[in-house]
């Protein structure tokens, strides 16, 4: 018999819920087979039995919040001897004490103490006044059934509730998501979640709760799993020692070429968008300044041997960032099509934990939204990551005449205990070359 443990399937996952259960106790499992579903910091993960045999039971219900390593239920052979022997034990030792060492003592102190007065008022009310205390139970079985009731609807895991009561929150504004209304981890969070937003302290639940309720010019929106990673991981970014650095590019040529490539291929169903010249562009730098394409370690920096970059793809649940790898060595077409098929997954929440993993520098392009210029945050551990304006024509002097230039601003951001300011400022201005000699992108 071994047990099911909720597995580390990202770098930043601390805990994963387990959203559906695909295999039910007394199922028969194979080694490899999906026994349940576990939804992430970023998506939907399947978990997989690592050893054939029958499912025995569930430790967790579907809905609950489990940390990384706490088992979520218990693969054996099938045998029933396993669990049925367990509550014997325990049933002959309750049973043992109640008929020998508990009730012999019980009965013979009663007696001696009370052999004259008591007997006596014991007789009495059994034949006249059982009536009198008949009504009384009624009374305490009816508080008995509103206390389950309530118990029922304050049903909560153990986790949960100490987190409700470490923050001082009212039980009874809790509204529960997870199976039959349970209150799981998430409802908590929320709830601290627009506690903190509505600008309420913990210990004043009950003003905060009237607060909201009276007003009708804020909505209280509780955070997605995303957001909060994303407002986690983007804190911890803002504590990185970073600093900026801007160029402008001609692209005159770059939007030329890429539509003839474009012209050229349209008859194969390929086409490339600027955002994949400049991922392309940003990998051959990379692998020119290696030096770029690292990440600070604490007290070591690791150089990585692989160029992937990231990109930036806004969803409705918010921002990911699949991961092209190896995109220094593939062709501008391809990274193309990898690019649209990963942010169609991103946007379908369907992105698997490999597409987000591993990358080594990041791109965000808000060009297409008319952004000119912006500065991006840190992806940790990256080292960098290039944020990308619009391009837009602007009149310049050559050959002492106006012309309409197309510019575009790209920046910087440097994770300044990796990189030094002049080696950032030397990968920046061959990443300018490389964009205004866009052949050099196709060779």
């Amino acid at each position: 018999m071994s047990e099911v443990t909720m597995p580390r399937l990202s770098d930043t996952m601390e805990e994963g819920e387990l959203a559906k259960w695909v295999k039910q106790v007394g199922d028969v499992v194979e080694k490899g087979d999906v026994i349940a579903e576990i939804e992430t910091d970023k998506t939907t993960m399947d978990l997989e039995a690592f050893e054939s045999g029958v499912l025995q039971k569930h430790l967790v219900e579907e809905g609950t919040m489990v940390p990384i390593g706490q088992p979520v239920a218990v693969i054996g052979d099938g045998a029933p001897s396993e669990t049925e022997s367990e509550p014997e034990p325990d049933a002959k030792p309750d049973a043992a004490p109640d008929d020998e060492p508990g009730a012999e003592p019980d009965v013979e102190p009663d007696v001696e103490s009370g052999a004259e007065s008591e007997p006596e008022p014991e007789t009495e009310p059994e034949t006249e006044p059982e009536p009198e205390p008949e009504p009384e139970p009624e009374p305490e079985s009816e508080t008995a059934e509103a206390s389950s009731s309530t118990a029922d609807k304050l049903r909560m895991s153990p986790l949960a509730r100490k987190l409700a009561h470490d923050n001082d929150l009212d039980l009874d504004s809790l509204t529960g998501t997870g199976p039959s209304g349970r209150i799981v981890r998430a409802d908590v969070d929320d709830a601290i979640s627009a506690m903190k937003n509505s600008g309420t302290t913990a210990a004043k639940p009950e003003k905060s709760a009237s607060a909201s309720a009276s007003n009708d010019d804020a909505e209280v929106i509780p955070l997605n799993k995303i957001r909060k990673v994303t407002a986690k991981r983007l804190t911890a970014s803002q504590e990185v020692p970073h600093f900026f650095l801007t160029n402008v590019v001609e692209v005159d040529r770059l939007m030329a070429l890429r539509a003839e490539v474009n012209d050229e291929l349209a008859e194969q169903g390929i086409k490339v968008s600027l955002n994949d010249f400049i991922v392309k562009a940003v990998a051959i730098a990379l692998r020119q300044h290696p030096e770029a394409n690292s990440s600070f370690n604490g007290d070591s920096l690791l150089r990585h041997r692989r160029v992937n970059v990231g990109i930036a793809v806004a969803t409705d649940a918010g921002l990911l960032v699949p991961v092209v790898a190896d995109a220094d060595r593939k062709t501008l077409s391809e990274i193309g099509a990898e690019v649209v098929a990963l942010a169609g997954k991103a946007r379908d929440g369907k992105l698997k934990l490999e597409e987000m993993s591993g990358g080594t520098f990041s791109v965000s392009n808000l060009g297409m939204f008319g952004i000119d210029e912006f500065t991006a945050m840190l992806n940790p551990p990256e080292a960098g990551i290039l944020a990308v304006g619009a391009a837009s024509p602007e009149l310049q002097l050559r050959d002492g005449e106006l012309a309409e230039v197309q510019k575009m601003k790209i920046t910087l951001t440097v994770d300044h205990r990796a990189l030094d300011g002049a080696t950032a400022a030397a990968f920046l201005r061959d990443l300018k070359g490389i964009l205004e000699q866009p052949l050099r992108i196709l060779v």
